[in-house]
């Protein structure tokens, strides 16, 4: 394999696969990566990712896509490549990379709406990039492309929250650093207007508009003519105004043959129109449509009209008769195909007939409302007429109305572009559309702007409708009209007609022809096209004629029908005005012969009927029936009108405008009188269509009368108003005109002189009233006045060639003097409405004249004469107005040149200065301010030093002054911070020092720099500009940096000595430079890679820059002034170090180091440095500042300064630990802190709480405590929160000292004793919400002794008492759960470090069991892996590993001896707290054999393993929770095993017994039930099996050591025969158990079966030194554990023997139950029977949690208890149960008596609803539960009050197992002993106690079974007296 070799051309690519290796030495690729290739190697390249150019590895050839490259800095270290893309590609390729990792995003956050927005814009995105790459798009598509895609980008960035972008007109990204930062400032505003004004469409890829343009073109294209016409037609496109119904453009004429290809092939695919001269008027028409009209041109058909009584006034009912037979359709048609060739001969042909019409709506194209492409294709349906009777006029209002077009699928197809610009401007931009073939269609009308060289005359022709007399006929004729333009003579005169482009000019028009109506409505347009270049005079008489002829059907008949009237219109009058524009009424005039030839005949008579009544011709012939003239006769009852638009630049229709304009040709020529009539009388839209010919008009007239005065003002009057009239809003866009007729038309070279002598007159004479107006209205047209001036001067220089000095000198002394004028009316202070005006008048056009006047004037003296107008205007005096006139005059040609902006500068700053300071006009001051700094960033406008100089000594410190006091929700703010900012810009080092220099004293530099430096502090802390102007942010933050750099060395330079230290200049200072570091835009880190990559590329990393050129120097360069920062500064320091940016760390942290010295050296310590550090470093790292490798850094870099110190070497190493392991604190409260797992926030703030306790700080000790509290009180741990605010109280005293801190919880605390009673209230009141009333009796006690002996404050003493005596009520009647405690270890690297293969042991909450408590902890940790059946601690490996595991099995408490209850008889409800509180201890049993295993004797090699496990704290205390800090494992023998039960089940039965003796109300129950359990021990048989287990001699050989506890066993198990005879005694109700007991004392170990039973911990184990009752929870792997004898009744698995017969026993007699000598009452022996017999194993059940706690998990449901009863000897077996039965209603068991206080089987609940009874309360009649049991019971909770031994609990039942398990036997009545066998299949051993039990209270009616976690074996069924199961 060859080496690895550079590469030369494969420089950059794209990953098109992906290619993902965790091996050494490759890169990671995803598909789109862009890679830089470095080196390659055969079929490998060697690179790094772009966004990861640290990361460098091998890649795959082919994985790769190479793109072309330019590579800068080749074969550096640094070489760049960038692709050779287009830039709108490459921005395109950009901003899909970040969309896609936002569209990603919204994936994972299930962001719908967000995420199908950016799937819709990619794809477009994309597809638009592939066409711009394809190369294809023609030159104005692709501008217009780019814009589309700029505008998506733009509006996709804007929806995305990301950063605006700036662009040019192009669309091109704009590069700040090229642009003045007032351009940049103006960029983003337009960006902002521009995105705005898209989103708020509902497109929002609408183009951008273009510029600013008078005329718009619409582009058509006919693809295709879909309707049936059948015959050859003429298609006529047209833009139609429905509100007006008229058409607003020419026609667009195809000739379409039957055969469906146009005539002309040129046109084929190729019908391509445009309609041109639209302007702004037409774009706001309300509506606008495209409609087409189809004429047929077919034959009449011979068709023989039926008689119809026809009324004159209505249009009779018209009938076809379809060759001889009557036809009603009204059309002129035949069956087509039936008629022969020689038959068409026979009817007329080419007849124009109406066919139908097609239209549709292009107002939204037009007004480009849609995006449309000039290839997508739209559909106009087509509506044909009803008969050739049915006028186009009323198909077309059909049509746009919106009624509903049955269409049938016929119809035009057609593509619509908008397109800006005229006919040569769209020729120019649209070469792809618009060729030589395009037909060009313009507006009926002159366009918005008639240009001089648009020289047109055109008249266009509208037949409207015609009203003709069918005389003595029968029907209506069928008329034709025939349209010719003739001259005077009568000769007509040829091509001169247009029916519609692209159509050539013919002689004639003939109309269409509708059939037999009266009064036929044409609608068509003509339009006459008059000669342009032939004389006015030979134009005159020119007419048009209209011919009217009926045509028949026949052929041959019409050839004989002649013209039966004619009508005409003179075009051209004979004064040489033209038809006026509008409709005219024609008079038609009947031919009585023949037609006469000469025009002469007619054009003496009226034409239109408006000449006839003006000659009174109806008046004097309405006797005598018309007029007779020359073969023609006129009548009344015929009409015919049309329609004219003159589009005439030769023709006016006004006589006074022709007059002016033919002054030469009338002898008698008044100027005044013509001059006075042209401006009052001739209208303004006569005169802008002869623009030219009125100025040439008024300027031959000046110039003829040179040498007179008389018509000076007159002409120029005339003039002002021609200039104003195109002033005018409504002729605005004839500027244009005016401007090009000035340059290239105008040459009255002398005009200048009369020009500038009358304006001066004006001027000078401006305080006459009467001159007043003239001149007000001269200075509006002053612009044009100039342009006239100095064109006419240049013309003049011209002609005469330089020659004529003189002229020159008199020429600018007239000029000089006309400024001087203008500015001496400036001076004037008069209040008149009119000099204000004038003054107005001229600050506005005074601007406008600046260019003309210098192509002919100096320009120094220029600038000068302008100083002087400024400077005589009065400074209270049209202010705003003066402004805006200092704005046009920065914006003119002169400000540009240096030597003239140096004195206009001067007056610009004086003027602006005194504004800026009263805070008038600021609008304007700041366009002004800006307008300037633009134009001095400009590199063509020469040297700008020395304006700058000006600016910045003038203004600079008034802006800034500005920017402090203006308010920051100022529309003006971001204007006067670019001013600001684009000054400091343009400033150079020279600039700062001068500006530094020119203070006069010290206290003037120490207020300007607190000013700045407040100000950039601002600016970087609240930015004005919004948070998405990220250009304009950076660029603000470099300038800022500048010039902090500047101000820094001013500091150092004028600062610095002893005297002149100014501490409160550098500490702004240093807030400053912290401030700039830390805001948000400079945290590279947060960006995506790209936009980091472009700020680094344009600014570095500034943050560098101020923490090491800025800050790093500064602190070091204040010497001895250090200490004066010290601790001030520490926070504002530690928040830069804190900055993930490894450099600036490195060059920050030894500051600190620093910091320490300088503290030490002066103090001798550096605990405020310390402090300090601490106080910070809490803030900040919640914040969300600082990572590991800062706690890293900062470890190394200061433990190595302080290990080099002679002095910190030992303090410092303290002080850096104590800072790590604040660090490391902080940084696992930071990460969990938002985390939904609020233990591990409560972990966290608890070591955070106790470091700050250890440090004794007491303000951050207390802040993390009350949040501590908080978190309780979220997760309802009431109890816990109390003893957290116990910490508090513990520090407080009861004493009258003020508070050192005070807290926002309570803030009427003032002092200690306040705080702490308020506390105490707090917490009684959380003690008593969890249930911890010991605890709240103490504080009670305490509040009462200081209300009873110190406040003496009775009432909230009686209160106190009250609330005390409730608690121990509630000890003693409320019932408590007893939380469960788990052993939980959290092994594996995966987890925080506090967590990290630690143990801890959690205290459960109400009612929750380790099923719950497993789903919990692994809702808590979803990535945990539960290690079941598990309890030794996992390998070295295991803790080792990258996962999470989680090990949770359950502990049992071990209680503490209480001293005070020792000897004493205590109630079980006051001891029943101390078993599951205030412990520290927690045991864990687990069974394993050792040695043989015994069938008879198998519990004897039963050993346990019991761990104990010791916690920090005891529980409950201010956690749920406390890590394990010992553990300690230890065996149990056997023999040790049962000593400790004995002793236990003793100290139990003491206890009751004393309970019974001390109280004889006590309830009998629980003391009978543990006899029973002593008595009948049916498992294991009782003591009887340790008797033989452990009193052999064989066992004492093996086991010499264990007499001393062989003789305890026997001692105890004396103990409890002794303590169960004496308890008979007491009451005859035991009196049967005492006699069982003595008779079990002397059995023998044979007397009882022995069985096998599952074994746990004693209860020694749990209950420690005070012998209370505790459960101890045993692993379920082992079946046989060590038995416990002398069980209480409990719950269980019993079978009856099938083999062996139930009388067997050989202590019971068979007859036993109905013995008379049994010890056993007549109700013990009917309880006997009534036996309950089970054959499967019960699982207990967890006792049925409250409503309001969570559900419990199906999976961890255990089957029920099947329970049935046996009566007498008649009663049948209890019915099978089924599964998922209910058992809520289950009923009682008959009772045998009365006398039972309590019934065999525990009543169950009725369902929805927990029944309790009272001690004093009587049982319900077991007889009301006779019924057979329901399918569920409802569980009941248990309840610790009734605890103890032998207290029965309430029953809790669950689904009962499959029916097919339960097997049910009878006993006979004689049996006097159910034998038992237990099933040997439970993990876990019952330890004798109730808690394994299920009981029924008689006080109670309670039942209660274990946990479902644990397995339970039972014991056996007990005696006669026993109530359990």
């Amino acid at each position: 394999m060859s080496g690895w070799r550079r590469t030369t051309n494969a420089k950059y690519g794209i990953v098109i696969y992906n290619f993902q290796q965790e091996e050494k030495y490759y890169l990671s690729l995803c598909v789109g990566d862009a890679v830089q290739i470095l080196e390659e190697n055969n079929e490998w390249y060697r690179g790094f990712n772009v966004k990861s150019r640290s990361v460098k590895g091998i890649f795959p050839k082919t994985y790769v896509h190479l793109k072309d490259a330019r590579v800068e800095s080749e074969g550096h270290v640094h070489e760049t490549v960038i692709p050779k893309d287009l830039p709108i590609v490459s921005e395109m390729t950009t901003v899909l990379r970040e969309w896609g990792a936002i569209w990603k995003q919204c994936y994972v956050d299930g962001n719908t709406e967000n995420y199908e927005l950016i799937r819709t814009m990619m794809l477009e995105l994309i597809t638009w990039r592939r066409q711009i790459m394809s190369g294809t798009l023609p030159g104005e598509e692709f501008k217009e492309q780019i814009q589309r895609v700029t505008s998506k980008i733009d509006y996709g960035n804007r929806k995305l929250g990301l950063d605006l972008v700036i662009r040019d007109d192009d669309g091109g990204i704009v590069d700040p650093t090229v642009h003045s930062t007032i351009a940049v400032f103006r960029m983003h505003e337009l960006a902002v207007e521009r995105i705005l004004q898209e989103t708020s469409d509902t497109n929002p890829a609408k183009l951008r508009p273009k510029g600013t343009t008078h005329s718009y073109s619409f582009f058509v294209t006919l693809k295709n003519n879909v309707c049936h016409v059948g015959s050859d037609a003429e298609v006529f496109l047209s833009l139609y105004d429905p509100k007006e119904n008229k058409f607003i453009s020419e026609n667009f004429c195809v000739k379409w043959p039957a055969s469906g290809l146009p005539t002309n092939f040129d046109m084929l695919d190729n019908c391509k129109v445009v309609f041109t001269d639209l302007g702004s008027k037409d774009l706001k028409r309300e509506k606008i449509f495209l409609v087409c009209q189809i004429i047929r041109i077919d034959r009449c058909i011979n068709l023989k009209k039926p008689l119809a009584k026809a009324n004159s006034e209505k249009r009779p009912t018209q009938h076809v008769r379809r060759f001889g037979k009557t036809h009603s359709s009204g059309r002129m048609e035949h069956r087509e195909g039936t008629s022969t060739h020689k038959d068409e001969r026979k009817y007329t042909q080419n007849l124009r007939r109406p066919f139908g019409v097609a239209a549709m709506e292009v107002t939204n194209f037009i007004r480009e409302k849609v995006t449309n492409d000039d290839e997508q294709q739209h559909f106009l349906p087509f509506q044909p007429v009803v008969s050739d009777a049915d006028f186009l006029e009323n198909v077309i209002k059909k049509v746009v109305s919106g009624k509903e077009v049955n269409a049938k699928g016929q119809g035009l197809w057609v593509t619509v572009k908008m397109l800006h610009g005229d006919v040569n401007q769209i020729t120019k931009d649209y070469a792809y559309l618009v060729d030589q073939k395009t037909a060009i269609a313009r507006k009926m009308g002159f366009p918005e702007v008639i240009m001089p060289v648009d020289v047109r005359n055109d008249i266009y022709v509208t037949l409207n409708y015609g009203d003709f007399d069918r005389g003595n006929k029968k029907s209506y004729k069928n008329v034709e009209v025939s349209v010719i333009v003739c001259d005077a003579a009568g000769k007509l005169i040829k091509d001169i007609i247009c029916k519609g482009a692209p159509q050539e000019l013919i002689d004639e028009f003939k109309s269409t022809v509708y059939y037999q109506v009266r009064g036929p409505r044409w609608f068509e347009t003509i339009k006459v096209q008059l000669p342009i270049d032939v004389p006015i005079e030979q134009l005159h008489g020119t007419h048009l004629k209209f011919s009217f002829r009926h045509r028949s059907s026949k052929e041959a008949k019409d050839k004989d029908e002649k013209v039966f009237a004619i009508s005409f219109l003179k075009l051209l009058h004979e004064n040489g005005t033209s038809v006026v524009s509008g409709t005219h009424d024609l008079l038609v005039y009947k031919v009585d012969g023949k037609l006469p030839n000469n025009a002469k005949s007619y054009l003496e008579l009226p034409a239109t009927r408006a000449e006839a009544e003006a000659r009174g011709i109806f008046q004097s012939t309405q006797h005598k029936g018309g007029i007779h003239h020359g073969g023609l006769s006129l009548h009344n009852k015929d009409n015919f009108q049309i329609a004219t638009l003159v589009c005439s630049t030769k023709f006016p229709q006004n006589i006074d405008l022709l007059g002016l304009l033919k002054w030469r040709a009338d002898p008698e020529f008044n100027v005044k009188d013509k001059l006075y009539t042209f401006m009052k009388k001739v209208d303004g839209e006569e005169i802008v269509k002869f623009l030219r010919d009125t100025l040439e008009s008024l300027f031959y007239i000046w110039m003829e009368n040179n040498e007179k005065d008389d018509y000076d003002d007159m002409i120029f009057d005339a003039l002002v108003f021609v200039i104003q009239l195109i002033a005018d809003k409504k002729y605005q866009h004839f500027g244009t005109v005016l401007d090009t007729y000035i340059k290239k038309h105008f040459s009255a070279t002398l005009a200048y002189k009369k020009l500038m002598t009358v304006l001066t007159k004006y001027a000078t004479r401006a305080e006459e009233t009467e001159k007043q107006e003239p001149l007000f209205k001269a200075l509006k047209a002053l612009e044009y006045i100039f342009k006239f001036i100095i064109r006419s001067r240049v013309l003049f220089s011209q002609v005469n060639e330089g020659r004529g000095m003189d002229e020159r000198i008199e020429f600018n002394s007239a000029m000089t003097e006309l400024f001087v004028s203008i500015n001496c009316m400036m001076k004037y202070t008069s209040t008149s409405d009119a000099i204000l005006l004038c003054q107005g008048a001229a600050l506005k056009s005074l601007p406008l004249i600046i260019p003309e006047v210098m192509q002919v004037y100096d320009h120094k003296e220029l600038s000068k004469l302008l100083k002087f107008f400024i400077e005589n205007i009065p400074p209270d005096r049209l202010v705003r107005q003066k402004m805006i006139c200092i704005d046009d005059i920065v914006h003119s040609k002169l400000f540009e040149l240096p030597e003239s902006r140096g004195i206009l500068l001067q007056v610009i700053t004086a003027q602006l200065k005194p504004l800026l300071e009263r805070k008038e006009e600021s609008h304007i001051c700041v366009k002004v301010l800006s307008d300037i700094m633009e134009i001095l960033y400009r590199k063509d406008i020469g040297p700008t030093h020395t304006d700058v100089d000006i600016l910045m000594k003038e203004l600079l410190r008034t802006v800034i002054q500005t920017v402090i006091f203006m308010d920051r929700d100022s529309q003006l703010i971001g204007n006067f911070v670019a001013c600001m900012i684009g000054l400091l810009r343009q400033m150079s080092e020279y600039h700062y020092q001068n500006y530094i220099s020119n203070f006069s004293n010290r206290t003037d530099l120490v207020d300007f720099l607190m000013e700045i430096f407040m100000v950039f502090k601002d600016l970087v802390s609240k930015n004005v500009f919004a948070t998405d102007w990220a250009v304009m942010i950076m660029l603000q933050n470099s300038v800022i940096l500048g010039a902090m750099k500047q101000f820094s060395q001013t500091l150092n330079k004028h600062f610095i000595s002893e005297k002149e230290f100014e501490y409160q200049l550098y500490n702004n200072f240093f807030h400053l430079s912290v401030a700039f570091l830390t805001q948000e835009p400079l945290q590279l880190e947060n960006f995506s890679t790209g936009k980091r990559n472009k700020i680094i590329e344009k600014y570095k990393d500034m943050r560098r820059e101020v923490g090491i050129e800025i800050i790093r120097m500064m602190w070091y360069h204040l010497g001895g002034h250090k200490i004066r920062f010290i601790p001030e500064m520490v926070g504002p320091f530690l928040e830069v170090t804190l900055i993930p940016e490894v450099e600036l760390r490195k060059a920050t942290i030894p500051i600190f180091f620093d910091m320490m010295q300088c503290e030490f050296n002066n103090r001798h310590h550096f605990k405020q440095v310390e402090s300090e550090v601490i106080t910070q470093l809490d803030v900040l790292i919640e914040g969300g500042r600082g990572d590991e490798q800062y706690k890293d850094l900062f470890n190394v870099l200061i433990s190595d300064l302080c290990s080099k110190h002679k002095f910190l070497c030992d303090s410092g190493s303290e002080f850096v630990l104590l800072v790590t392991r604040l660090l490391e604190r902080l940084l696992d409260y930071r990460a969990i802190v938002t985390d939904e797992n609020k233990e591990n926030r409560m972990s966290c703030t608890v070591n955070l709480l106790n470091f700050y306790r250890d440090i004794n700080r007491q303000e951050m000790y207390l802040r993390y405590l009350y949040k501590l509290c908080d978190l309780h009180l979220e997760c309802d741990n009431h109890t816990e929160a109390a003893f957290t605010l116990q910490m508090h109280v513990s520090s407080l005293k009861w004493s009258d000292e003020m508070l050192l801190f005070h807290t926002e919880k309570y803030p009427n605390a003032h002092t200690q004793r306040q705080l702490k009673e308020c506390l105490y209230y707090d917490i009684i009141e959380h003690f008593d919400n969890g249930k911890m009333w010991e605890n709240g009796i103490i504080l009670c006690k305490e509040l009462v002794h200081q209300y009873e002996t110190e406040l003496f404050l009775y009432g909230q003493l009686s209160d106190l008492l009250k609330r005390q005596a409730t608690f121990y009520d509630h000890i003693m009647m409320t019932p408590r759960p007893e939380p469960e405690y788990f052993r939980v270890g959290f092994y594996g690297q995966g987890y925080l470090p506090f967590l990290r293969n630690r143990v801890f042991v959690y205290r459960g909450k109400e009612y929750e069991r380790l099923g719950d408590f497993n789903s919990r902890l692994q809702n808590m940790y979803p990535m945990a892996k539960l290690m079941v059946k598990s309890t030794t601690p996992p390998g070295q490996e295991t803790k080792e590993s990258k996962g999470q595991y989680l090990q949770i099995f359950t502990v049992h408490p071990v209680q503490e001896e209480h001293k005070r209850f020792k000897g004493k008889t205590v109630s079980n409800q006051i001891l029943s707290y101390y078993k599951v509180n205030e412990v520290d201890t927690f045991v864990y049993s687990k069974p394993f054999r050792r040695g043989k295993k015994q069938e008879d004797l198998d519990f004897a090699n039963q050993w346990l393993q019991r761990t104990y496990y010791k916690t920090k704290y005891k529980l409950p205390g201010i956690l749920r929770w406390f890590e394990v800090v010992k553990e300690t494992t230890k065996e149990v023998s056997p023999l040790e095993h049962a000593v400790e039960t004995m002793e236990e089940q003793n100290d139990k039965l003491n206890s009751k017994i004393k309970q019974h003796i001390a109280d004889p109300n006590v309830p009998l129950n629980p003391l009978s039930m543990q006899l029973n359990g002593i008595v009948d021990a049916a498992v294991q048989g009782g003591p009887e099996m340790y008797e033989k287990a452990f009193f052999s001699e064989e066992y004492l050989k093996e086991h010499p050591n264990d007499l001393e506890l062989i003789e305890r066993l026997k001692d105890a198990m004396s103990e409890q025969a002794s303590d169960s005879l004496s308890s008979g005694s007491g009451d005859s109700q035991i009196s049967s158990n005492t006699t069982a007991l003595r008779r079990i004392t002397v059995m023998g170990a044979g007397s009882r079966p022995a069985s096998v039973i599952s074994t746990g911990s004693t209860e020694s184990d749990r209950r420690g030194s005070g012998g209370s009752y505790q459960q101890i929870n045993v692993d379920p792997q082992f079946s046989t554990p060590p038995p416990v004898p002398q069980r209480a009744p409990s719950r269980m698995t019993p079978k009856i023997s099938p083999t062996k017969p139930m009388a067997s026993s050989p202590c019971v007699d068979p007859s036993w139950p109905n013995n008379t000598n049994s010890p056993l009452s007549s109700n013990d022996k009917q309880a006997m029977r009534q036996t309950i017999v089970l054959e499967e194993p019960i699982k207990p059940q967890r006792p049925q949690r409250p409503a309001q706690l969570e559900k419990r998990n199906s999976s961890q449901i255990s089957p029920a208890t099947t329970i049935a009863t046996e009566s007498g000897g008649g009663m049948p077996p209890p019915l099978p149960l089924k599964e998922n039965a209910d058992y809520s209603n289950l009923p009682d068991l008959p009772s045998a008596s009365p006398a039972v206080t309590s019934p065999a089987v525990p009543v169950p609940p009725p369902k929805h609803r927990h029944t309790t009874y009272r001690q004093d309360q009587p049982l319900p009649d077991p007889s009301l539960y006779e019924t057979p049991p329901r399918a569920a019971t409802t569980r009941r909770p248990r309840v610790s009050g009734y605890e103890s031994p032998g207290i029965p609990r309430r029953l809790e039942t669950a689904p009962a197992p499959a029916p097919e398990n339960i097997h049910r036997h009878t006993v006979s009545p004689d049996a006097r002993l159910v034998e038992i066998h237990i099933d040997n299949s439970f993990s876990e051993a019952n330890d004798g106690t109730m808690e394994n039990n299920i009981a029924t209270d008689a006080s109670t009616n309670r039942t209660e079974t274990e946990s479902p976690s644990r397995n339970r074996n039972t014991n056996s069924i007990a005696g006669p007296d026993s109530t359990s199961l």
